[in-house]
């Protein structure tokens, strides 16, 4: 008799309890993502460390960010990035600098407090990218900053991440390793812009040769998976590598082809990522240095809202978009967890508590970022048309 409980039930328990939870949130309007991240804190202990549930939650965020990249193709990534780096380093010196200042104020060591600026610096681009998506909000004048944002901390998070780890193990950080991760990043890029350029010049004539949806699935999903690999083999973000496979591709012009065969898949394993989020979250006994967890949070709510009402405009935004872009920022999540990873005894509950808190707020703060915008600024006002009467 098998005393073993089966991955295979557990596998479709998770997926009738992503339906349930799915259906519940539309009936009490809070977002499903805040429903599977207290799903996977629930079971935390029974899918601790489940091999197939983060799996599945690797491929989920993967092709979040390919699809994302196929909005982006080279030539609009440039003049994003032309625009996005005043922005992109007021974000560092607010949301990890002065975090870690503040960090400091509270009589925590250089090392600590510099991991806890790291785990307050990058806004979750996981969640934040899913809010967009189901609040129908891609559309927004300002989405294109904050994804911008978004893609501008996934290159700096993973040089915060090297750090913190290579001081942890006792290694020193050098300008030597600094240098070759950035070497990297910007080599992983210019291969993406390469390949995006000839390979797939002409890709869109060989899909539609492709009368088999099984195979056209395996080519492009395997096509974000491999490049999404490919960073993590070289130390980097599977996001980053993932937003450039579908950077690649936006080549090809139409790009509607390819989202409809990635969507479904796309669909089905993301919600495993946030449940697999949930379970990496400790929330431990009590709530150690509350003071400095209260202020962090707040200070994070606020960074993010200075970014977004004063990197806006530099990005050319409104006043009104700005500050709805700044909202939609607070959200904290995976590379959070990533960094936290390193903490040890009282700071790693601490880094628990203090994800899960900002988290949860970043996501209502992004649900109620158009009426809080509303309210200060007033009802957007209507542009009139001039309207040509014939015979005029």
């Amino acid at each position: 008799m098998h005393t073993d409980f089966p991955d295979l039930l557990g596998a479709g328990l998770i997926l009738l309890f992503i339906f349930y939870l799915g259906f519940l949130s539309i009936k009490i309007k809070i977002p499903s993502v805040i429903l599977y991240i207290l799903l996977g804190i629930v079971l935390a202990d029974a899918l601790a460390d489940n091999e197939l549930l983060h799996f599945a939650s690797e491929i989920g965020i993967v092709l979040l960010f390919f699809l994302l990249g196929l909005e982006f193709n080279v030539k609009r990534l440039g003049g994003i990035a032309k625009r996005i780096w005043p922005s992109g380093l007021l974000d560092v010196l607010l949301s990890l600098g002065v975090t870690t200042g503040i960090s400091l104020l509270f009589n925590l060591d250089l090392f600590s407090s510099f991991l806890v600026g790291g785990i307050a610096y990058a806004t979750s681009s996981s969640i934040t990218a899913k809010l967009l998506d189901d609040r129908g909000r891609m559309a927004n004048t300002e989405t294109e900053f904050i994804l911008a944002i978004l893609i501008f901390e996934d290159l700096v998070a993973p040089i915060v991440v090297a750090i913190l780890f290579g001081v942890s193990s006792g290694e020193t950080f050098t300008s030597l390793a600094f240098f070759s991760l950035v070497g990297k990043i910007v080599g992983l890029t210019l291969l993406a812009v390469i390949i995006g350029k000839t390979v797939f010049k002409k890709f869109e004539v060989f899909l539609d040769r492709i009368s088999d949806e099984d195979f056209k699935i395996a080519l492009l999903i395997g096509i974000a998976l491999s490049y999404g690999g490919l960073a993590l083999l070289l130390g980097l973000s599977e996001v980053l590598g993932a937003f450039l496979a579908g950077m690649m591709l936006a080549e090809i012009g139409k790009i509607d082809k390819v989202e409809q065969t990635v969507f479904p898949v796309r669909d089905l394993m993301l919600p495993t990522f946030f449940i697999y989020f949930g379970t990496t979250i400790e929330v431990g006994n009590g709530v150690p240095m509350i003071g400095l967890l209260v202020t962090i949070i707040v200070w994070s709510i606020i960074a993010k809202l200075i970014l977004g009402v004063v990197g806006g405009p530099f990005y050319g935004l409104s006043k009104r978009a700005s500050l709805r872009a700044g909202l939609s920022l607070c959200a904290r999540g995976e590379f959070s967890v990533v960094i936290a990873s390193v903490a040890t005894g009282v700071l790693k509950t601490f880094s628990g508590l203090y994800i899960l808190l900002a988290a949860f707020a970043g996501m209502v703060l992004f649900e109620q970022a158009p009426k809080i915008t509303k309210k200060i600024y007033g009802e957007p006002v209507k542009k009139k048309k001039n309207l040509r009467v014939p015979g005029d």
